[in-house]
């Protein structure tokens, strides 16, 4: 039977949700031979929508096949639609298939009308069209809408986008104007496929820079940290300026390095984001331009896999103001982060780096997701990726995991740990 033959229907069915509507309809068109060309359902706040994009045979077009639908949805107090599709209309809507596809994520402590309004008209002004909205962060309480809490919502476009960048330099402008995060990804294959997550430690996995606490106890507090702060922003050369401060440390007593790991403070949702991520059978790893001791202190603590760092040379018990081997620079981490990703047999597409420095740029643009934390103006500016409003499991949104996912899979985890006992 020739194509132009067959009709098509768009069924919009709508209302109270509850169990066997699908399943009804479904039956109903399966009873007339009505092929379902496409099929979409939500639900949000017990109120489903589902769309069926039915193709209909001349004898299913002669059939009560649509009065009955009609019947069944005001039994089920249902509102239903049926919109006739043209063949030229449905073989534009096909073609469209071929389009890129990319993921518009919006995390922020809360997400407004205003800020969803703002992206959805960048998006439209790109020529992009929404094919799905959703949720990735849980539903709210009443009672905890004034506390401190997160939200993420995730768009599906479609389009051709001439510069990529350039759209992304746009949401970058807008995330800082309206106080929230926005990340554009590519829908690939890598994007739910990642397997390597390296992190920098510094002002990342921790809320601190350890040559800054390091300098404190030797009493040069000052001079170290105005030589990180101009090295951080990308004012200095990293390997000159970081002799220069470790040059500073000479003397220092070496039993202050256990006292300064054991005070480092975590960032939030570090321990979350590593607990999640070898749970699901993550890589990870610390590229630190910081000291190995306080990596390796990390890498126990979080249960990470590997710590890359700085060796800080120890004589007699103090610190001789130098480092052994190589400095772990900017293009020593992006070197690292390439030879880890081989060793595991990982495409660098399949990689996450995370970083808030200048030195941390180089391995940021060769990961498939490079994400500046909380990171300094030139950084943010130049990183394809940001994140400032939350804590760095908000990283698990931009995989495309939500809230529901990793209560699951942590349900799941728990109860393996329960039979392991038994």
């Amino acid at each position: 039977m020739k194509t132009q033959d067959r009709s098509i229907v768009l069924i919009n069915v709508s209302g109270p949700d509850r169990p066997g509507i699908t399943s009804a309809m479904t039956e109903i068109l399966a009873t007339y031979g009505v092929n379902i060309l496409d099929i979409g359902q939500a639900v949000i706040h017990d109120t489903l929508a589902l769309g069926l994009l039915a193709q209909l045979s001349p004898q299913a077009q002669n059939s009560p096949v649509l009065q009955e639908l009609l019947f069944k949805a005001h039994e089920w107090g249902m509102q239903i639609r049926f919109t006739p599709v043209t063949d030229a209309s449905y073989e534009q809507w096909v073609g469209g298939q071929g389009k890129k596809r990319y993921i518009v994520t919006l995390l922020g402590p809360q997400i407004t009308a205003h800020q969803i309004a703002r992206v959805t008209q960048t998006v439209a002004a790109n020529g992009l069209n929404i094919d799905r909205i959703h949720r990735l962060s849980g539903r709210v309480s009443l009672q905890q809408l004034d506390q401190p809490r997160r939200a993420c919502v995730e768009f599906s476009v479609r389009g051709e986008v001439d510069d990529p960048a350039e759209l992304r330099r746009h949401f970058l402008a807008l995330a800082g104007e309206l106080e929230i995060d926005i990340a554009v990804q590519e829908d690939n294959i890598y994007r739910r496929n990642r397997r390597l997550v390296v992190f920098d430690m510094d002002s990342t996995l921790i809320e601190a820079e350890v040559i800054d606490e390091l300098a404190r106890e030797a009493g040069v507090g000052e001079q170290v940290a105005e030589i990180t702060e101009r090295a951080m922003c990308g004012e200095l050369d990293f390997n000159e300026s970081f002799k220069a401060r470790v040059a500073l440390l000479k003397g220092l007593d070496a039993q202050v390095l256990e006292r300064i790991a054991q005070r480092l403070p975590i960032t939030e949702g570090a321990e979350q984001l590593v607990r999640t991520l070898k749970r699901l059978g993550y890589r990870t790893a610390i590229l630190s331009g910081g000291f190995t001791y306080f990596g390796e202190y990390l890498q126990a603590k979080l249960g990470i896999d590997e710590v890359h760092a700085n060796d800080l040379e120890i004589e007699n018990g103090r610190v001789t103001g130098r480092v052994t081997g190589r400095i772990v620079d900017g293009q020593r981490k992006a070197e690292l982060l390439q030879e880890i990703a081989a060793q595991e047999g990982i495409n660098l597409d399949q990689s996450i780096a995370v970083g808030d420095g200048a030195n941390d740029l180089p391995m940021l643009g060769l990961a498939g997701l490079g994400i500046a934390f909380r990171a300094k103006p030139l950084v943010r500016q130049t990183a394809r990726h940001a994140l400032s409003t939350l804590g760095l499991d908000a990283i698990l949104y931009l995989i495309g995991f939500s809230d529901r996912d990793l209560a699951e899979t942590a349900y799941q985890e728990a109860q393996l740990k329960q039979n392991a006992k038994l």
